[in-house]
C-alpha cells in the first residue's frame, strides 16, 4: 500500500479507502478491517446514517484508534420527528458531530464529510461551524460529499479568505459508468489541491461482475482484465485510479475475500491502451464547455500547460 497527502494537509492516507456502510455486525468488521489495516490501509470511512455501523466500528477499533484515519458524516436526518436533526446548520453539526463521538468511542474525527448539499443552509454556516469544531479539537479536517462544484469552491474560497479551514476532501460517485465529475467537480478539486474519494467505483457491483457481457463497457473491463490476468472488478478499480492521482477509490467489502479482490487492485497498472479502450466504451462526452474550449487553444506550442 502506498500514500498520499490528504489534500493541502500533511495527513497520510492509504491509496485505498475503506467504506463501512455495509458493516451488520462485530463479527464481520472486525477480520476485514483486519485485512485491510495488515495490507496497509488506514482510512475507514463511515457515516452517521449507515445504521450500526459507528458502533461497530468504535468497539473493533477500540484500544488502537490512533492508528487509523477515521472519518464520519452527518447532514441525512436521524430522527423524523425532529427538523432540525437533518441538515448542515451549526445546530444539527453539533449534535450529530457529539453522537458520532460517542458511537465511535473517539474523542475526535480525523475528517469530518458533510454528507450532500443542504441548499437550505448558507454554506458560510456550514464552513465557520466545522472550522470551529476543528478549533475546538473534535475534528481534525474537514470534507464535502454530494455537492455542486459552484458551492465546493465558493466554500473554499471562503475559507482561504477568512482564515477558516476549507474542505480538504471531495467524495463524490466515479465509475466507469458514471463519469459526470470530468466535467466540473474533478477538475475543481484538483485546482484546489483537495482528495477524491470515489464511492460506488464498482457502479454497485456491476463492473465486479465477471459474468456480465451484455454492455460495451462491461464487455470491455471482461476483455481487459483476461489479457492483464486480473479480474473485472481490479480493472475497473484501476481505471479510476489512472484517471487522476486526486482519487482514492472508496471500497465497501462486505466481506475479506471480496476486499482481498479489491485490494490486489493496487499493483494492477493499465497499459495506455486498455485505458482508451475502457474510455472509448463508455461513450462520454464531456460537454460544453471543456469540450468547446481545446486544452491549448491560446498555446498551441505548450505541452500539458507549461
Amino acid at each position: 500500500m502506498r500514500y498520499r497527502l490528504f489534500g493541502r494537509t500533511g495527513l497520510r492516507v492509504s491509496e485505498l479507502f475503506l467504506g463501512a456502510m455495509r458493516f451488520g455486525s462485530v463479527e464481520q468488521a472486525r477480520p476485514i478491517i483486519d485485512l485491510y489495516a495488515e495490507a496497509g490501509g488506514n482510512m475507514i470511512d463511515t457515516a452517521d446514517a449507515y445504521g450500526d455501523s459507528e458502533d461497530i466500528i468504535g468497539e473493533v477499533l477500540a484500544g488502537r484508534r490512533d492508528r487509523f484515519v477515521l472519518a464520519s458524516k452527518y447532514t441525512l436526518p436521524r430522527d423524523s420527528s425532529d427538523l432540525n436533526t437533518g441538515g448542515n446548520h451549526r445546530k444539527n453539526l453539533r449534535l450529530a458531530l457529539e453522537s458520532s463521538l460517542r458511537r465511535l468511542g473517539t474523542d475526535y474525527l480525523d475528517v469530518y464529510w458533510v454528507h450532500c448539499w443542504d441548499r437550505h443552509t448558507p454554506i458560510e454556516e456550514t464552513v465557520r461551524a466545522l472550522d470551529d469544531a476543528v478549533r475546538a479539537g473534535k475534528i481534525l479536517y474537514a470534507g464535502i460529499s454530494d455537492a455542486p462544484a459552484w458551492i465546493v469552491s465558493r466554500a473554499n474560497t471562503l475559507a482561504e479568505w477568512r482564515d477558516w479551514t476549507p474542505f480538504a476532501g471531495l467524495q463524490v460517485p466515479y465509475n466507469l459508468l458514471q463519469r459526470d465529475i470530468e466535467r466540473e467537480l474533478l477538475p475543481m478539486a484538483e485546482a484546489f489541491g483537495m482528495t477524491v474519494a470515489a464511492w460506488a467505483p464498482l457502479a454497485h457491483g456491476k463492473l465486479a461482475r465477471p459474468d456480465s457481457d451484455d454492455h460495451p463497457v462491461l464487455a470491455a473491463v471482461q476483455e481487459v482484465a483476461k489479457e492483464l490476468g486480473g479480474t473485472p472488478a481490479q480493472v475497473a478499480l484501476a481505471w479510476t485510479r489512472a484517471h487522476s492521482r486526486a482519487i482514492h477509490p472508496l471500497v465497501g467489502a462486505s466481506s475479506t475475500e471480496q476486499l482481498a479482490d479489491n485490494l490486489a487492485a493496487i499493483d494492477l497498472v493499465l497499459p495506455a491502451e486498455s485505458v482508451q479502450r475502457l474510455e472509448s466504451a463508455t461513450a462520454f462526452q464531456l460537454g460544453f464547455p471543456g469540450d468547446f474550449i481545446p486544452p491549448d487553444l491560446f498555446a498551441p506550442d505548450l505541452v500539458d500547460g507549461r
